[in-house]
């Protein structure tokens, strides 16, 4: 974004303050991590365009992690994120790996990192978030060192908690965010809610949906088309049938790929209860369906059986745009909306 579109949004500005000098960058609107989504190409474009992207580690083998972020490195000079998930098998080589490739990011996602893990990242010379989706969570992360925190609620897409956006701003904003950079994601689609959220205290918000519909990302048209025709409500999130197989629960678009996920999760237990599968096993063969669905749906097209993980912002969006209108059109309505609230306030 230009100089003159900065001074533009004079209103919102110096709300944006906090978040763009943690993040280095000219505006704190972080593009979330989503695998087979946030590859180079997307991560990219929307660190060169001004703003925060994350390359999803997720279950990719090291070497290819690996030559992506030499990719990204290539294609910008800006920062970004390395997100890694804590759930995925090649977990532990990933945060190895990273003390050789030097990152300006580190994000932990899927599960929640152990103290020891968030020290040997940020060992790296890499400024660490951690997801928060739960008061609990939140406290603990801050207390094993976290520099920042994005706070996600059950709106989101991908994998989620179970607590809602404006809760989790109530308990965990309101508290926290004189002490540590907190960026809120989940439901957040238009410049207006991030808007509220800077105001309430947030240092930046994380978008994913709506970076999906960007002419940038790589996803098959079909997926893009998906999001066009669904509703907030078709965004559904997957339930846990029994505690021995605990699993993360997922946000996608309804549809035959849904069901399958139920059966594959009656198999499991089915082996669980037989003694011929572990529980860790059996996790993995949870995360493996996703990632492996997730392509069949993003990469593939295949609308009906892949996975189409989305937040309920979706019901939101009705157009694929260009990541910079994307960024100005978030920036313009914030800082009305702002204008606006400052109107009532004199009347």
């Amino acid at each position: 974004m230009s100089e003159y579109l900065m001074e533009e949004y004079a209103n919102v500005r110096p709300l944006l303050k906090r978040g763009c000098e943690f993040l280095g960058v000219q505006y704190p609107i972080i593009c979330g991590a989503m695998t087979w989504v946030s590859e180079p190409k997307l991560v990219s474009a929307v660190a060169n365009a001004g703003a925060f992207g994350c390359l999803a580690g997720g279950n990719a083998p090291t070497d290819i992690l690996r030559a992506q972020i030499g990719e990204m490195k290539k294609r910008t000079d800006k920062p970004f994120a390395v997100n890694l998930i804590t759930i995925a098998p090649a977990y532990h080589d990933h945060l190895a790996m990273l003390a050789e490739e030097k990152v300006p990011f580190i994000v932990f996602a899927g599960s929640f990192p152990r103290e020891k893990e968030i020290e040997a990242a940020k060992a790296t010379g890499a400024k660490v978030l951690c997801f928060a989706s739960t008061i609990s969570i939140a406290e603990r992360m801050i207390r094993f060192g976290a520099d920042a925190i994005i706070l996600e609620g059950s709106e989101a897409g991908g994998h989620i908690g179970h607590v809602s956006t404006t809760v989790l701003v109530q308990q965990v904003l309101y508290r926290f965010c004189d002490q540590i950079p907190i960026f809120v994601a989940g439901g957040i689609g238009t410049g207006k809610m991030m808007a509220h959220m800077l105001l309430m205290g947030a240092a930046g918000v994380q978008l994913g949906t709506r970076f999906v519909m960007t002419e940038e990302s790589n996803v098959h048209p079909a997926f893009k088309e998906a999001f066009i025709h669904a509703n907030a409500r078709d965004a559904i999130s997957t339930p846990q049938y029994d505690s021995k197989l605990p699993v993360v629960a997922v946000r996608a678009l309804r549809n035959r790929g849904t069901a399958e996920f139920g059966a594959l999760q009656l198999r499991l237990l089915r082996e669980l209860e037989a003694g011929t599968i572990h529980r860790q096993q059996a996790q993995e063969e949870v995360e493996k369906f996703w990632i492996g669905a997730l392509r069949r749906a993003a990469v593939e097209g295949d609308v009906e059986m892949g996975s189409m993980m989305a937040g309920q912002s979706v019901g939101l969006v009705d157009k694929v745009i260009p990541i910079r209108e994307l960024l100005d059109e978030l920036l313009r309505d914030a800082d009305r909306e702002l204008v606006e609230i400052k109107r009532k306030l004199s009347c």
